[in-house]
């Protein structure tokens, strides 16, 4: 399936390898801005993620593993975004208001329920050094609108994950300048596979394997004095074992990946690299009610199409 995406201050091709964002020429703005995204659909069913990725029924996501879903229709469709930040000029520490609105034929079109919420907002600053996962709530008026407040100065990108009813999913991306004092923390680690949060230790277990051109398994192993974390003891967070999010370096590209489970590596999926270099890597799980995030950084190499996907349920990586 293609998508085109128009902005008024790009003209974009939709790339996220599993990647279903604009490009990276987008503009910081901090205004009400708009975007028009054009599905063309050659094929009957599409992954709610990643509706570039289209086949039969019963295929499977190439990059999530999620079925493949039913569209209405095969024909051509516009759907806008208009998005915006009250107030206006954003300033770091301060509470501010997102808005964000979609329509379908001019029409404010309803938005389906995908992993409990229909927006999921991933927010990182230029660095990639901060971020947050957070859900707009719709209003009357038909937007939906939600509360961030930016720590440092600089440029943040904005990824709007959603899905329009009847339509494949869609992600909008937008820039937005934040003034202020404070400066983003620079990192220059080019390997991080192992990560603390709230007392776990988390390691990314084959965080020495990660190629282009191939499906590319990833496992998580989660660790507490001394002892490993099950599945059985990881409390489902957003209709999902844990929620995944990959973004390049170089370009902001996204990937948005949704694991399943297995008795060796508590948390494990499957995603689609389609260019090599840094990533930066939030895995999000929920134990006893709490949800603790986990960073990584990762190394991305050119691989070959005739390269086959090697699952790594051991082993201790080690940082460089």
């Amino acid at each position: 399936m293609k998508r085109i995406v128009k902005q008024s201050i790009a003209v974009c091709a939709a790339a996220m390898g599993l990647f279903i964002t604009s490009c990276d020429k987008t503009q910081p703005v901090s205004t009400f801005t708009e975007q028009s995204i054009q599905h063309q659909a050659d094929r009957n069913y599409a992954c709610i993620m990643h509706p570039e990725i289209t086949g039969e029924k019963g295929d499977k996501c190439s990059k999530c593993g999620m079925e493949l879903q039913l569209l209405e229709n095969g024909s051509s469709e516009n759907i806008e975004v208009k998005f915006g930040t009250t107030p206006e000029i954003i300033e770091a520490g301060m509470e501010t208001q997102l808005s964000t609105t979609t329509l379908k034929d001019g029409k404010i079109a309803p938005l389906d329920i995908v992993h409990e919420k229909q927006i999921h907002m991933l927010i990182v600053d230029e660095e990639l050094t901060w971020f947050d996962h957070i859900h707009p709530e719709e209003q009357e008026n038909g937007n939906y609108t939600v509360t961030e407040t930016f720590p440092h100065r600089g440029n943040y990108y904005v990824f709007a994950d959603f899905k329009i009813s009847g339509s494949a999913g869609s992600v909008y991306k937008q820039v937005l300048k934040v003034n202020g004092s404070g400066q983003p923390i620079t990192d220059t680690i080019e390997n991080k596979w192992v990560s603390q949060v709230d007392g776990y230790t988390v390691t990314l277990i084959n965080g020495n394997d990660f190629q282009t051109n191939r499906p590319q398994h990833i496992g998580i192993r989660i660790e507490k004095n001394g002892h490993s974390i099950t599945s059985d003891d990881i409390d489902p967070y957003l209709g999902a074992i844990a929620h995944v999010v990959i973004i390049g370096k170089k370009n902001k590209e996204m990937l948005h990946v949704h694991p399943g489970s297995n008795d060796h590596v508590p948390i494990h999926g499957e995603t689609r690299f389609e260019k090599p270099g840094i990533y930066r890597m939030w895995v999000q799980f929920q134990l006893e009610g709490k949800v603790h995030t986990a960073d990584f950084t990762v190394g991305v190499i050119e691989g070959s199409e005739t390269i086959e996907n090697h699952h790594h349920d051991s082993g201790n990586p080690h940082n460089h």
